[in-house]
């Protein structure tokens, strides 16, 4: 079936295609009568307007770039839900894709974004291949990093120290009386890292020994992969006294594994995630997390996009730390140690 043109919209309409676009381009600027007209002729046909011609007849776009490594964790759903809600209600259209944990799909995203004319590029992390940043700084458009700190900002840096958190967490199980305590992840991505470089920080200045306990496998996080860890753990005699489980998916699974084998948390063992998601204050026990303010990333990077897109000053690097919150609940209790005679 031939694909309608705007010549078929301006034959059923009475009018001629100049008018058409016109319509299209410019409703306010015509009659209401003409503009019924037209919208009437685009419904019949069900008409779809070439974007990429428009593209080209205009500097403008109004599509913005969003980079993230999955759309399979939940925790960038509240990210995406805050983007849209700032961008697309400014008359813009949000791009995703997804770079699945990859520095060169990431790179293929940016190459492929940048062809489509984006007005603004918003990536979820700051680790970039050479050619990425080079592509990112030469491109003269708005470039915002988010969910964690650069040392070396592209353009705007929007996140929180995901070492200084991971030390914060562990520190926590430590200052609870715990010394054998296992760090739990699935996929050591970058950010999963930093938060096992602050863990490793924190035992090393208590003075306590790597015990070797990381129950590490290349995974999606999710609340199954938890269990299947802590199984693990738990089946080669490895048993911590706390966990740090490197999101609250893990976190979950690895205590519901703890219930199947009649280990009480927090009687017998501590749990500590992060990400504060949803589901962690009403578990059972309520699980204590690290809260990291995913929608007021996606809030602010939307707004400073914006008001980097209305001015005509070039803006400088700038890093804004959003921080983290500890918030302690019933999972992770004070160790008692009791002296037998």
């Amino acid at each position: 079936m031939p694909r309608i043109t705007l010549d078929d919209v301006a034959n059923l309409a009475g009018v001629s295609p100049i008018t058409v676009s016109r319509v299209l381009r410019k409703p306010d600027a015509v009659s209401p009568g003409l503009r019924l007209r037209v919208d009437a002729a685009v419904k019949e046909l069900g008409y779809v307007p070439n974007i990429a011609a428009s593209r080209l007849a205009s500097s403008r776009t109004h599509a913005i770039g969003v980079i993230v490594p999955t759309l399979y964790n939940v925790i960038f759903a509240e990210y995406l839900f805050a983007l849209h809600e700032g961008l697309v209600a400014a008359g813009f259209q949000v791009i995703v894709v997804n770079s699945r944990y990859s520095e060169i799909e990431e790179e293929n995203a940016i190459k492929a974004l940048l062809g489509q004319r984006v007005e603004a590029i918003i990536i979820a992390g700051t680790h970039h291949t050479p050619l990425s940043r080079q592509l990112l700084a030469q491109a003269r458009l708005p470039v915002v990093e988010t969910f964690e700190l650069s040392p070396n900002p592209i353009d705007l840096n929007i996140g929180m120290s995901q070492e200084h958190a991971g030390q914060t967490a562990t520190q926590h199980l430590i200052e609870r009386g715990f010394r054998r305590i296992a760090f739990l992840t699935g996929n050591l991505d970058h950010r999963a890292q930093s938060r096992f470089d602050g863990y490793r920080l924190a035992m090393q200045e208590a003075e306590l020994p790597n015990l070797e306990i990381i129950a590490e496998r290349p995974r999606h996080s999710s609340v199954v992969l938890g269990s299947d860890l802590f199984a693990m753990t738990h089946e080669r005699g490895d048993v911590p006294e706390a966990i740090f489980c490197t999101d609250d998916n893990l976190a979950l699974g690895a205590m519901q594994e703890c219930r199947k084998r009649g280990i009480r948390v927090p009687d017998d063992i501590s749990i500590i995630g992060f990400h504060d998601l949803e589901f962690a204050a009403c578990a059972a026990p309520s699980l204590s997390s690290i809260a990291t303010r995913r929608f007021e990333t996606g809030k602010l990077a939307a707004e400073r996009v914006l008001a980097a897109l209305n001015s005509s000053v070039v803006s400088r690097a700038e890093q804004i730390d959003l921080g983290f919150a500890l918030i302690p609940r019933e999972s992770t209790a004070i160790r008692s140690y009791f002296v037998h005679t």
